[in-house]
């Protein structure tokens, strides 16, 4: 069996490293500093311009018509003007790592230290790893004028739901976001509009935040609003 890591945030967040973290806490903060700068530093050193976050799952396999989809994608954001950033993993985001560079714009990854070895892919022009999910979400989000979701699993939900959540409060302004893949997204659409919607979890507006379509030059073309 291959030995388990202990992340940088579980040491963060896990009670049984409470009493660790009593006694390094300045520290700690100031590793979290450290990283937001370095972040900061290197995106804005990049130069991105506009850019579009794309995520989706890193299973998946690279001869699937959703890799494809993925490679496609990339491409017409870059085609369009725009860098891409992804998770900088495997799967999907390789997938629109590699259509960004075969676009010839910036392709960014903004990795993440996990209990097992992921890595960076070998589309990605401009790399950074994060030991902090939340100082990547940060990235993310300031860095990035739009969201595109290929089919993909918690990883991909809990960014579509913090950026929506960002956009329903007015946390953040313009921001669009799209759902490649009316197959994959439909069910959770519907849920949205059919549960949350009735029974008064959300309001109208509040679906109308999220684009859902198989055409990617619909999509790109709900990206181009954030400018």
């Amino acid at each position: 069996m291959t030995d388990r890591r202990v992340t940088a945030d579980e040491k963060v967040l896990d009670a049984r490293h409470r009493e660790e973290w009593k006694q390094r806490a300045a520290w700690r903060v100031m590793k979290f500093q450290a990283e937001f700068v370095e972040g900061f530093d290197a995106m804005e050193a990049a130069g991105l311009g506009d850019a579009i976050c794309v995520y989706g799952s890193a299973r998946t396999p690279v001869d699937s018509p959703e890799y494809k989809l993925g490679v496609d994608l990339g491409r017409k954001l870059g085609e369009a003007g725009f860098s891409v950033i992804t998770g900088g993993g495997p799967g999907a985001m390789e997938a629109a790592n590699r259509g960004a560079v075969e676009a010839g714009v910036k392709s960014v990854g903004l990795g993440i230290e996990l209990p097992f070895e992921q890595g960076i892919n070998e589309f990605v022009h401009i790399e950074l790893d994060f030991k902090y999910f939340f100082v990547r979400k940060v990235m993310f989000l300031k860095y990035s004028c739009g969201f595109c979701a290929l089919p993909g699993g918690f990883g991909t939900m809990d960014e579509l739901f913090e950026a929506l959540t960002l956009v329903q409060t007015g946390k953040v302004g313009k921001f669009p976001i799209a759902l490649i893949g009316s197959h994959y997204w439909g069910g959770l659409y519907d849920w949205l509009r059919d549960s949350m919607l009735r029974e008064g979890k959300i309001s109208p507006p509040d679906v109308d935040l999220l684009t859902m379509t198989d055409d990617l030059d619909e999509a790109v073309a709900h990206m181009k609003q954030a400018r």
